[in-house]
């Protein structure tokens, strides 16, 4: 069987892995949705690769393959470091519909994509091998059939969805996510706002709204979330809602992108984002306290933190969690005047430290 076509001039050749040299298999759609709709595949070498359709999301690429080459255990993945836990190639000018390495990076009007590829390291493999072509089996190959999209009943400009948001008026939004994904772009746009409240409720909104869209376009939260983690590491981009959107997206649909919120965790070693990945977690903590609460040593010491807001987010964060081992600490905070801001359904409320640890205990 010949591994090489012609297209006119140019020579077409099978996808293969550019560790062992062998040809690889379609990669596939699992049938677990998380953290994207990448479709990815498994060598005989043991190497696992994504497939970035466009070519222009890498990063996330990366991300889908390292995490299903963990058989989706996000602790382990965002432990390894690259070189040393494991190799990295990219298979550049792959068609995915043809299954094809094209060097002229277009065919038949489709511009082609690239192949992501990681081999992990022989000891994490025998970890993880098994659970990962486990996922592979049954999966089909072909990607799923595009789902018929609806026409909206009526599209939302920037103003009206601005509008309903000051309101508090989250139905319309909701209705118009299932109909199409530009609300979301609207919502995110008020991320930037200097008004504080409007800023959190534009958070929950879009938390709501990618729950929505969630049920019929995954890949597309997922890529809306890398985006905002993103965003914290360019200062230039960084929106001042970020911390509190990635807080509500997860929040709401913890089925499908829980796994993100350990990405929250390296924020609160940072002095400067320390308060707002706090402020994430808890908010994460009301809905999915699983997906935290066996971290919960880790953030014993923050309740003795010498900033007043890092010990009061903390104690509605462990409140939240349930975390009976902590009531002793919470307790030492009861008598704290220092006021902070809790947002709930719509609403800013100003508490004192004191005022948060009491309710944390009720809750514990």
């Amino acid at each position: 069987m010949l591994d090489q076509k012609f297209f006119g001039r140019e020579p077409v050749q099978r996808a293969k892995c550019p560790f062992c040299g062998l040809p690889v298999e379609k990669p596939k759609e699992l049938a677990t949705r998380k953290p994207g709709e990448m479709p990815v595949g498994m060598c005989s070498c043991g190497a696992v690769y994504a497939c970035d359709e466009t070519g222009h999301n890498l990063g996330a690429a990366l991300i889908e393959a390292l995490l299903f080459g963990c058989d989706m255990d996000w602790d382990l993945a965002w432990d390894l470091v690259a070189d040393e836990d494991y190799q990295q190639e990219i298979v550049e000018n792959y068609d995915l519909t043809t299954h094809l390495v094209i060097p002229t990076g277009t065919y038949e009007g489709r511009k082609t994509g690239a192949l992501y590829f990681i081999r992990l390291h022989q000891e994490v493999q025998e970890v993880t091998a098994q659970g990962a072509r486990k996922r592979l089996e049954g999966a089909p190959t072909e990607a799923p059939a595009m789902r018929e999209r609806r026409v909206p009943a009526k599209r939302m400009t920037k103003k009206e969805v601005e509008k309903k948001v000051k309101a508090y008026e989250i139905d319309p939004i909701l209705d118009a996510a299932r109909d199409g994904n530009k609300v979301i772009r609207y919502l995110q746009r008020l991320l930037y706002s200097g008004d504080n409240l409007l800023r959190h409720r534009a958070a929950e909104a879009l938390g709501s709204a990618c729950a929505v869209v969630g049920d019929r376009d995954p890949g597309m939260v997922s890529k809306l979330l890398q985006g905002l983690f993103y965003s914290l590491t360019d200062t230039a981009a960084f929106p001042l809602g970020a911390f509190e959107a990635i807080g509500e997206i997860i929040a709401q649909r913890p089925d499908l992108y829980g796994g993100y919120t350990s990405q929250l965790y390296q924020f609160t070693g940072d002095v400067n984002r320390r308060v707002d990945a706090l402020k994430a977690l808890g908010a994460i903590s009301k809905t999915q306290g699983a997906f935290i609460r066996k971290h919960t040593l880790y953030f014993f010491a923050f309740l003795e933190d010498q900033d007043p807001s890092v010990r009061g987010y903390t104690a509605w964060l462990m409140g939240n969690l349930g975390a009976r081992e902590a009531a002793k600490d919470i307790e030492k905070l009861l008598d704290e005047p220092h006021e902070l801001e809790v947002y709930e359904t719509g609403n800013i409320r100003i508490m004192s430290v004191g005022q948060i640890a009491s309710e944390a205990l009720k809750k514990l």
